[in-house]
């Protein structure tokens, strides 16, 4: 995929320095009020800014696609002249039109906005963008306008459209939903860049807990280094240590409720890691069953369905459960 290296420092209305990668669809995922909108603009020209690339350049002459969060479609215009309006030329509608064929929106060409549904509102801002011919796509929290049954859906077609282009796109986002579909993701705090990486291993690895909690992380607890593990609330669990770890700083252990895993009492129990206690509440969510353990650690787990109708738990029920080295991640930090 093709890609870039960006490098901004802001000085207001926030002040930001923020130096990543943009490669192929990069997600930055942040919380509201990081600079996350503000970096966007920057790139596209609409803030002062120092940096790189287009630094100097005036909006109008960046080759950039910007598609704002309202995505700014005049109402009163019609799919097809909203595209036409940054072309010149007497060709303007036939080029229209051929842009709006790339999105899959040529039956459409004659609708005016308030006629189309939130996605195919994002296809006609994106067939804007493309007449600009821009070296880089700029997406404003695309997931923003969607209905949230059709969310999934409406951004898998999206992002894949994105990516038949073959252009590098940054799109900044509060939700990991869009996170999951990069192929690079930037992870932002207030005014910096937190950490960076293909998704898997962000998600896998996060190096700090702000990080942690913007990727969902639900278990997050407070820890002691000890040799070999660590110690929680008298707790001691094996896991790998990294290099900073020494005994006896404190830190922060992440644990993804879906990777707590409930010991099945017709095998043999693991042989450590192994809490005991009660169930406190399972309900259903989607397609699995979130619920709450309570022992000497409390923590949320999640059950995919099948797991359920095999294990028939019920609150106020008595178990085990297993924290397994490899999925417990050890994070840098003082308790809050």
């Amino acid at each position: 995929m093709a890609g870039m290296e960006v490098h901004y420092r802001i000085r207001w209305p926030i002040s930001l320095e923020a130096r990543f990668r943009i490669q192929g669809f990069t997600v930055l995922l942040g919380e509201s009020g990081v600079g996350k909108t503000t970096l966007l603009k920057a790139l596209a020209g609409l803030v002062p800014a120092e940096g790189r690339p287009y630094g100097g350049l005036p909006p109008e002459r960046r080759p950039v696609g910007y598609l704002p969060q309202d995505l700014a479609l005049f109402p009163h215009m019609t799919a097809w002249e909203n595209v036409a309006f940054p072309l010149a030329g007497r060709n303007r509608k036939a080029r229209a039109l051929a842009f709006l064929e790339r999105v899959g929106l040529e039956e459409h060409a004659h609708k005016r906005p308030s006629q189309l549904s939130g996605g195919q509102k994002q296809r006609v801002a994106l067939a804007r963008a493309l007449a600009r011919n821009p070296e880089i796509l700029l997406l404003d929290e695309p997931t923003s306008a969607l209905d949230p049954l059709t969310k999934d859906q409406v951004l898998g077609e999206l992002v894949d459209l994105i990516r038949r282009e073959g252009i590098p796109t940054l799109a900044v986002s509060h939700d990991p939903t869009l996170a999951r579909m990069a192929d690079w993701l930037v992870v932002m705090g207030p005014g910096r860049i937190l950490q960076e990486g293909p998704p898997e291993e962000v998600y896998s690895a996060p190096k700090q807990l702000l990080v942690a909690r913007l990727l969902g992380y639900e278990n997050l607890l407070p820890a002691r280094v000890a040799p070999g593990g660590v110690e929680i609330q008298g707790v001691h669990l094996r896991l790998p240590l990294p290099p900073w770890a020494q005994p006896g700083e404190m830190a922060w252990v992440g644990i993804r409720a879906e990777e707590v895993i409930v010991v099945r009492q017709d095998r043999p129990p693991p042989p450590e890691n192994i809490l005991e206690g009660v169930l406190v509440s399972l309900h259903p969510e989607g397609l699995a069953y979130r619920g709450v353990f309570q022992g000497s650690i409390r923590l949320q787990i999640l059950l995919p369905r099948h797991v359920q109708a095999r294990l028939n738990l019920r609150p106020g029920q008595r178990l085990q459960v297993v924290l397994k080295p490899h999925y417990l991640h050890l994070m840098p930090g003082e308790a809050d």
